[in-house]
């Protein structure tokens, strides 16, 4: 391995890329998006190796993950998981993925786990009671607690069930997390990890959306807005896709020297079916936005971060942030008919840019050269689809708290 690209590795403590690149890990999916969102995202964090079983995989989210990595190997049973004559084709996993919604396989696979002390990560979305969410769960063997009886679907064989892509992209990059610490031996979480919300009742609407910043998080709030339904998007950044973008950043794997912006908006419209569009821009205090019903701030710096805060205050827009590091984020939400604090305003930032010394990236840009290759993503996707779902929240009427995510606390999400 060349000194250089080593040397990008160690700069996360106990990051461990070949520990990712050789094991093969096993994955059992049912006729939802939730596998292939996951398979896709393993794809672009390094991972080669995956046995994939279930009826399908979407085909358009299948074509990013070989495009981002040419060394997937992917090994696909089409079927479901329904009878323990198909142990076998989990043999060799390090880890044994569980997204299916039916409890013959939910139990099948832990039985597996236990006996022969392999990790199960299982997962999944449900509606009860009017709430919707998602779960996520790492069992190791010792592990047989009362927990267990939350994570088993009530369904015994597989059925019709409640599925959502914007909840599947949270889901995906948790279960991504909990795949990474077990493969780098690092410590997994000991709870239920839980989303729920309010069942949304919104009527099909269609805003007009501008998504300020086309780069990692600008990607993943791409998708999400596609698993959405929402179609009238408009993505404004300056740049241009460079080699680093490639893994991390996931419309991005032939683009080199192209408009990120527009790159971005193109393939949404070619595997979606929206009607996006790319400004090649910077945004700054003479940009208009009087024709967005909403801005989603995806940008990297704090100084561009405050003018956006600035305008959609003074405009009365609705304001969607949301910022990442390696291993954390939030999403902070400003509605002008609730009232409360901009982003700027609830997150300091006028006191950080005051303070910041002309060389110093303290909480802003953060280089490629930081992160290991290929990349962390998890951080990007799981804060992109809180921001998409806090929008979605937005609009049905319910409250929208501000969410953390820290990838190193038991329940990793506090909303």
């Amino acid at each position: 391995m060349p000194e250089k690209r080593l040397d990008r590795q160690l700069r996360i403590a106990g990051w461990n890329q070949r520990a990712l690149a050789e094991a093969k890990i096993g994955i059992v999916g049912d006729d939802d998006l939730l596998a292939s969102l996951y398979l896709m995202s393993s794809s672009a964090l390094g991972i080669n190796h995956a046995v994939v079983l279930a009826p399908r995989l979407d085909a358009t989210l299948l074509d990013i993950a070989q495009k981002v990595n040419p060394a997937l190997d992917i090994t696909f049973l089409e079927g479901f998981y329904t009878h323990p004559i198909l142990d076998h084709i989990f043999d060799g996993c390090a880890v044994l993925v569980d997204l299916s919604q039916y409890a013959l396989a939910n139990k099948l696979l832990l039985e597996k786990g236990f006996r022969e002390d392999i990790p199960v990560i299982r997962a999944f979305c449900y509606e009860h009671d009017g709430e919707q969410g998602w779960k996520v769960f790492t069992y190791l063997k010792g592990r047989e607690w009362q927990e267990l009886e939350e994570i088993i679907s009530p369904w015994n064989l597989p059925t019709d069930h409640f599925d959502d892509g914007v909840l599947d992209i949270i889901a995906s990059g948790i279960v991504l997390e909990e795949t990474k610490n077990v493969l780098m031996a690092q410590k997994v979480s000991e709870e239920v990890i839980t989303y729920r919300r309010r069942k949304l009742e919104t009527a099909r609407h269609d805003p007009s959306i501008c998504v300020v910043g086309a780069g990692a998080v600008g990607n993943f709030v791409g998708l999400g807005l596609a698993c959405a339904g929402f179609r009238k998007v408009t993505f404004t950044d300056p740049d241009v896709v460079e080699m680093t973008n490639l893994n991390r950043q996931v419309f991005f794997y032939d683009a080199i020297g192209s408009s990120k912006a527009e790159t971005v908006a193109s393939r949404l419209n070619e595997m979606f079916g929206m009607v996006a569009q790319g400004t090649v821009t910077s945004f700054g205090e003479d940009t208009d936005i009087s024709a967005y019903d909403v801005i989603f701030d995806c940008v990297d710096n704090f100084e561009t971060r405050v003018v956006l805060s600035e305008k959609c205050k003074d405009q009365n827009k609705v304001l969607i942030s949301g910022g990442t590091t390696v291993d954390a984020g939030q999403v902070v939400v400003y509605h002008p008919e609730a009232g409360g604090g901009t982003p700027a305003e609830v997150l300091g930032l006028y006191d950080i840019v005051a303070k910041r010394q002309i060389d110093t990236n303290v909480g802003g840009r953060a280089a490629c050269v930081d992160r290991p290759d290929p990349s962390v993503i998890m951080a990007n996707q799981i804060i992109a689809g809180f921001m998409v779902d806090s929008y979605r929240r937005l609009l049905d009427g319910q409250e929208t708290p501000n969410t953390f995510y820290d990838s190193t606390s038991d329940m990793r999400i506090v909303v």
